[in-house]
């Protein structure tokens, strides 16, 4: 489970650099006689290019570096297995669209030539010509004309039809969760080939058994549906020497690399397993692995690798490719492991019904990390926080990882744009308490998202998971019952008696002042005027927001206030907002245990989607002001080995890409092991 940067997070943070528990002094001073870092790299259309650091780096050992690089290095080797998984002739399309680039010597200063670079841009950034968070067909700046004649001037390739593709209005959503137009029909993925109906997709996975129904395999995690020659339906598994097995070969290369540098034996055995799947395909090989890198948690580094959130399958089946090597923020770590030993404790006293709590919350761990290398679902968009395993059954079990991604926290707010608070909070009590409580109120509803509440609740017996039960409701129901969590607790005295926060009352007030600011108003800026939403965290965030704001009206909990032609939240009673969360927590827990579809599919319906177009209007209006843009994502900082004669690494030195287009176009080199049709 990922927990997504969100819109409006305007927070002050820093990250300590720490090393095997020892402040590196001698590193901090080296940092403060530098040139203040850039992290912004670039901004076009609606997005920001960042930088980010890793702090630290100078401190480990060789050894540590090798496994780094050797994992960022396996990480990278699956990007064309996004690219095609986002849509069938997204590599067709690179390909041609970056040959154009670098080889056109024509009018470089013209509007069309600067409208055909920034849709470049844009369809790196989103792996695909499908905008990234929206999954609209991105639309070009430029006419099928002028992209012809670059084609005839630079001698690309590319098929009438599919150049035909970029313009028309042939597999305009990538993800498609509207009913009406079908959830299979009226997606671009890749994961179903086309002509496969959602009866035909759940009647094929209706059949499957596991070999113990309690630990059921995740099935269609690592496949693409297809039709064979005899009209069956069958399963192409991502593996070597199955689909996508030119790049799963250089994974396991990597891979394999470092596990001959592990940090000790259970990692090693974890690097194992994760290869043997790659290798095989096996699910069941899939489950021991997840529950040995759930064990492995001792040494300075760990990773994500493999097929993993299914949110960009309608159905909810299909893993997308994502890898982030990371490193322990130790000092961190520790002030954030309370919230994980206390996990029992904010179980035992939610207010979800008996019946739905868990007796034993087993294995939750957290820690915030350094990131050293994100690839693939992870990259350039990036999550700010990670909770995995997926499977419910490990998590009940085994237990689950919870990391917060602290670097990247860190570039995000040392490179936001000003005066947006400003502009959309109600008053200045508002404003100060954001300004003091911000910072702090944001890293806990993340640890309190990710190590409480994706960990929190248990199913009902003979429920199915949440994919079979709640289908293509069931991220976003899913990812609003782990924010609920977080919001019951932001406002209770606890986290001020664990010594976390220095006053609970006004962390939770602000908290609450700004999931609310952002779920009915500021998150509106990423959608395009008259969309519905779409994206799993977006709808959360607003149908939680609704629905309280909703069942408050009676109580006057949540004014809604218009001044000076604009509008404003201000919430008059953070007690009764308290009890109203902890109402939905109970309800969504409850619509999981006992798979209440039409429940769940009512509250995000009714709560979730549709956009108040006045409003709207207004927001885009009131947002012109800022130059910021809407979204940003990372290049990824280049890990440069040093060999001596032998071919040996020596050392790795840590390098920043000066440009966006640079690190996109070494990486299609370097790195694009797939054909252009898989």
């Amino acid at each position: 489970m990922k927990l997504l940067k969100i819109a409006g997070l305007f927070v002050t943070l820093t990250v300590s650099v720490i090393c095997n528990g020892q402040i590196a002094k001698t590193a901090e001073a080296k940092i403060t006689e530098k040139a203040p870092f850039d992290y912004v790299v670039e901004q076009f259309a609606d997005i920001k290019v960042l930088r980010y650091q890793i702090p630290g780096w100078e401190n480990l050992t060789l050894k540590e570096q090798k496994l780094v690089y050797y994992l960022t290095q396996a990480g990278t080797s699956g990007r064309d297995i996004m690219w095609d998984q986002h849509y069938k002739y997204n590599l067709k399309i690179r390909k041609a669209l970056e040959h154009i680039y670098q080889n056109y010597t024509g009018n470089k200063i013209s509007e069309d030539w600067k409208n055909f670079e920034i849709y470049l841009k844009r369809v790196w950034f989103s792996n695909g010509i499908h905008h990234h968070y929206s999954s609209e067909k991105i639309k070009p700046g430029f006419s099928a004309a002028y992209l012809s004649s670059l084609m005839k001037a630079t001698k690309t390739t590319l098929s009438p039809a599919v150049t035909e593709i970029i313009f028309n209005d042939v597999d305009t959503k990538r993800v498609n969760f509207d009913e009406s137009k079908g959830l299979l029909e009226g997606s671009a993925i890749n994961f179903y080939e086309k002509g496969i109906t959602l009866k035909e997709a759940e009647d094929f996975y209706a059949k499957k058994t596991s070999p113990d129904p309690k630990k059921s395999y995740s099935y269609g995690l690592n496949s693409k549906l297809v039709r064979n020659a005899k009209g069956q339906l069958e399963e192409k598994v991502w593996k070597s020497k199955g689909m996508y097995g030119a790049a799963i070969d250089k994974i396991i290369y990597w891979l394999e690399k470092a596990k001959g540098v592990a940090e000790n034996k259970k990692q090693g055995d974890a690097l194992g397993l994760l290869i043997n799947y790659y290798k095989t395909g096996s699910l069941k090989t899939w489950d021991d692995y997840n529950i040995a890198w759930l064990h492995a948690t001792e040494g300075n580094i760990d990773y994500i690798n493999g097929f993993i959130e299914v949110y960009n399958d309608p159905l909810g089946y299909r893993g997308s490719y994502e890898g982030i090597v990371q490193i322990k923020d130790f000092d961190m770590s520790a002030k954030m492991e309370v919230v994980s030993k206390n996990a029992q404790w904010f179980e035992d006293n939610s207010p979800l019904m008996p019946e739905h709590k868990k007796k034993n919350v087993v294995g939750v761990s957290y820690k915030t990390v350094i990131v050293a290398g994100e690839s693939g679902d992870s990259s350039p968009a990036t999550p700010i926080g990670v909770n995995l395993p997926n499977a419910d059954w490990i998590r009940a079990e085994h237990g689950s990882k919870s990391v917060s991604l602290g670097n990247i926290i860190d570039s995000y707010a040392k490179a936001a744009g000003k005066g947006k608070l400003q502009e959309f909070a109600n008053d200045e009590e508002e404003i100060a308490l954001a300004k003091k409580y911000g910072e702090i109120g944001d890293k806990m509803h993340t640890a309190l998202h990710e190590v409480v509440g994706h960990a929190s609740g248990q199913i009902n017996p003979g429920v199915g998971t949440p994919k079979e039960s709640l289908k293509s409701y069931a991220s976003t129901l899913e990812e609003g019952r782990a924010d609920l969590v977080g919001l019951y607790y932001l406002y209770n005295p606890k986290l001020q008696e664990l010594g976390l926060v220095d006053d609970w009352k006004k962390l939770g007030m602000e908290s609450y002042d700004s999931y609310i600011r952002n779920g009915l108003m500021t998150q509106l800026v990423r959608l395009e005027l008259g969309a519905n939403i779409e994206e799993a965290h977006m709808r959360n965030r607003q149908w939680v927001s609704s629905w309280v704001f909703e069942k408050g009206k009676k109580d006057n909990v949540i004014e809604k206030i218009t001044r000076n032609g604009k509008t404003y939240f201000n919430i008059t009673d953070y007690e009764k907002l308290h009890d109203l969360f902890g109402q939905l927590l109970r309800e969504v827990q409850r619509i999981k245990s006992e798979g209440d579809f039409n429940a769940g599919k009512a509250l995000v319906e009714n709560y979730g989607v549709k956009v108040d177009q006045k409003l709207h209007v207004e927001v885009l209006e009131r947002n012109k002001q800022f130059a910021s843009a809407a979204y940003s994502g990372f290049v990824n900082p280049v890990l440069v080995p040093k060999l001596d004669k032998k071919g040996n690494i020596i050392s790795i030195e840590v390098k920043q890409p000066k440009t966006f287009a640079e690190q996109m176009l070494k990486y299609s080199k370097n790195f694009g092991f797939l054909p252009s049709e898989n």
